[in-house]
Parts: structure tokens; C-alpha cells; sequence
């Protein structure tokens, strides 16, 4: 395990399209009402630990901002490239019923998350999340997307690719890496 800073990790609100089960990458879709919700949620969570996280970063995509511009309110944030979501290229748009048409193995293993056509690979995604993760400067916020969430989580806390592929990508919550363990925290 590398000697990053502590973290609270929030992956953005529900959006239109994670409420039809399609798949966004980096096709955008707006925030439903239950996602504002959510994002306010995570505000009243982060709240009373800001002042501890002093460096506050966003995906860019503009689900993952409008979630940040609710859950940090007036706080300032970067926007950030590498917390985009992963690339599922061709995939991207479809019914997780499509993509069980075009996958082998099974479903259920998380293997073809980084395997979609021209998409992008687990060993690209985890080069651009270290290098992030390598260059913050202190405890950080940082608002992002369900896969990226697990990825950096994943190496903070120094899983393999088969452990992490499992954690949750709950909506609504924060998650908080500190002392080498992960806590979610719920209002």
C-alpha cells in the first residue's frame, strides 16, 4: 500500500440513466430527483468534516459536479480528468441486459467491466487513479462516478482487482478512508 492522504469518496447522485440500468461511461445524464437527494445527503455528512479535508476535487463529467456543487455547497473544488469514469466505449448507452448479450465468463466476476470494445482497460484506469492519488497534498474530498469510486478505493486500501470489484457503489453516502480501513457514513 502507498502512503496516500485520508479520503472521503462520494460517488455521485442517481441519474437518469442509472435509474433505466444503462451505462454511462462518459455519455452524460442529468441527476434525477432522488440523485439531488442524495447529493444533500452527503452534505449534511460532510458538513462537520470539511474542515479536516482541506483539498476538494470533482470528476468533471457534469453529474459528478452538479453533485459536488450540492454536497460541498460553497466550498470550492477542482475539477479533475482522471476521476472521470471509465470508458465503457461501444458499451456505453446500453441495458446491463444488452451487455450480458456480449459478454463471456460470467456476469457476476466484474472482468468485463474493463473489457467492453474500445473502452478502457483496468491497467489504464489504475495508471490515471495513481496519478492522481499520487499527487494530492493532503486529505481530500473527492467526488466521482460508481467504477472509478471502487478503483480508487480499491488501491487505497491495496486490493486486487477481484476484491475491489465488489465494493459497494452505494449512492447517498460517504465513504472515508482513514487509518487503513474503509467506513461508510450515512446520515
Amino acid at each position: 500500500m502507498r502512503d496516500w492522504p485520508d479520503l472521503l469518496v462520494l460517488r455521485h447522485g442517481q441519474t437518469d440513466w442509472n435509474l433505466a440500468g444503462r451505462f454511462q461511461g462518459r455519455r452524460n445524464s442529468d441527476l434525477t430527483e432522488l440523485g439531488q437527494a442524495h447529493a444533500a445527503q452527503q452534505s449534511q455528512i460532510l458538513q462537520p468534516l470539511l474542515a479536516d479535508y482541506p483539498y476538494r476535487f470533482a470528476s468533471p463529467q457534469g453529474w459528478a459536479v452538479h453533485t459536488a456543487r450540492i454536497a460541498l455547497g460553497d466550498v470550492p473544488f477542482a475539477q479533475d480528468d482522471r476521476l472521470q469514469e471509465v470508458a465503457f466505449g461501444d458499451w456505453e448507452g446500453l441495458t446491463r441486459t444488452e451487455i450480458r448479450t456480449q459478454i463471456t465468463g460470467d456476469y457476476d466476476d466484474y472482468h468485463w467491466l474493463f473489457q467492453s470494445p474500445n473502452g478502457e482497460t483496468f491497467s489504464d484506469m489504475c495508471a490515471r487513479v495513481i496519478s492522481f492519488l499520487d499527487h494530492l497534498k493532503g486529505p481530500s474530498v473527492i467526488v466521482t462516478h460508481g467504477v472509478t469510486s471502487v478503483v480508487i478505493r480499491g488501491l487505497w486500501l491495496g486490493l486486487s482487482m477481484e476484491d475491489l470489484a465488489v465494493l459497494p457503489k452505494e449512492q447517498g453516502c460517504v465513504i472515508q478512508l482513514k487509518d487503513g480501513e474503509e467506513n461508510a457514513l450515512r446520515v
